[in-house]
């Protein structure tokens, strides 16, 4: 099955008792049992609710893998996988990650002692360098928000396997349309299913597919105790937007070939983040391991001053903390989606004020370049 074909009619599709071609919204709590324990499937929809069962199944057949599941939001996602280890294990994460995961690592996580270590991924030797006796699991962004850095999943697994370790991969900015990371032999996959798999700024959830049936065990159990869970409604809004997942990844990464050729020739811009440009680093490692390179851009204008007059400038580019949506967004992380990370270790990444990033929408490609040429003037 292609990928469009499988976005339509993976997971369960429609309703077998009425024939309603889309899966119902069961706002339900609890479910009647013939007798204890003689249930149809579901008890209690903490545990289990059929509409999030059919997000859950089709998510874990787009990425390939043996489970998926639902949770309340891409930090509640992320934050069960860590829940997979113990109190003084280690992890070793993507040092360029999203702000709220190096929130949740280094302000709560660490406090239940899961150790972390942040290193440029983008180099494996960084990674092996840093493995201990109780290292459990690599954790990767790639790309990754927002400096678009990119790691060689495939190598990183490799790595992992040999060391007995897990490989995590945060697949947000790629999705599932244009990388798969079990097929390169990553463990578990996760996103914050709020941006391109919804794409409509309209549900906040996170997923997370898992390789193994004992994964699917040990994960479930955590799901199911803490209770993160994505609720019916969200998660029929979510599936409703995976089925043009395709046809909006595919117009996304158009128009933004078209802004970054125009941000890499403009005087006023320093910078440009992009893993489609044949001059970033890993350029060839994104073209192996991916089918496509997104429609995410950051790119640097200098100062601080200057990054505020475009957003007061710009129109279409709506200034908000988010990505993957139909509208395009724009917002400086440093101030925004990183102002959870210090400054000094911001500056060291090249997280500097002066840094934009954009997510580009599906607009018409000539007002958005009008846009940016008027606030970069």
């Amino acid at each position: 099955m292609k990928r469009k074909t499988k976005l339509i009619h993976g997971g369960i599709a429609g309703d077998p008792h009425t024939g309603a071609v889309s899966v119902p919204i069961y706002q339900v709590s609890t479910y009647k049992q013939e007798g204890v324990g003689g249930h149809k499937g579901f008890e209690y929809s903490r545990t289990g609710n059929p509409t999030r069962h059919a997000l859950e199944e089709l998510i874990k057949d787009i990425e390939g893998g043996q489970a998926g599941f639902a949770f309340g939001s891409g930090m509640a996602a992320i934050t069960a996988v860590m829940m997979l280890f113990n109190s003084g294990d280690h992890v070793i994460l993507t040092d360029d990650v999203y702000g709220g995961t190096y929130r949740v690592m280094t302000k709560v996580l660490n406090r239940l002692g899961i150790e972390s270590t942040f290193v440029d991924t983008s180099d494996l030797s960084n990674i092996e360098k840093e493995i201990r006796p109780t290292t459990r699991a690599i954790y990767l962004e790639t790309p990754t928000n927002p400096l678009l850095k990119i790691t060689d999943i495939e190598g990183a697994a490799a790595i992992g396997k040999k060391h007995n370790l897990l490989t995590i991969v945060d697949n947000t900015f790629s999705t599932p349309y244009w990388q798969t990371p079990l097929e390169s032999g990553a463990d578990i996959v996760v996103h914050s299913a709020t941006k391109y798999l919804g794409g409509h700024s309209d549900v906040v959830a996170g997923l997370v597919v898992v390789n193994s049936s004992q994964l699917a065990e040990d994960l479930h159990f955590v799901q199911n105790s803490t209770g993160g869970i994505l609720g019916p409604q969200d998660s029929w809004l979510l599936m409703r937007g995976m089925k043009t997942l395709g046809v909006r990844m595919e117009e996304h990464e158009a128009n933004t070939r078209v802004i970054v050729e125009f941000l890499v020739n403009h005087p006023a811009v320093q910078k440009v983040y992009y893993p489609g440009l044949e001059t970033h680093p890993n350029h060839n490692i994104a073209k192996k391991q991916a089918s496509g390179f997104g429609g995410m851009v950051s790119f640097d204008v200098g100062s601080e001053e200057k990054a505020d007059q475009v957003l007061n400038r710009v129109k279409y580019f709506t200034l908000a903390e988010s990505l993957g949506a139909v509208e395009s967004l724009i917002s400086v992380p440093a101030k925004m989606t990183h102002a959870s990370i210090p400054k000094e270790r911001r500056e060291e990444l090249g997280i500097t004020d002066g840094l934009i990033r954009i997510s580009v929408g599906l607009e018409d490609v000539e007002d958005l370049m009008e846009d940016l040429s008027k606030a970069l003037a």
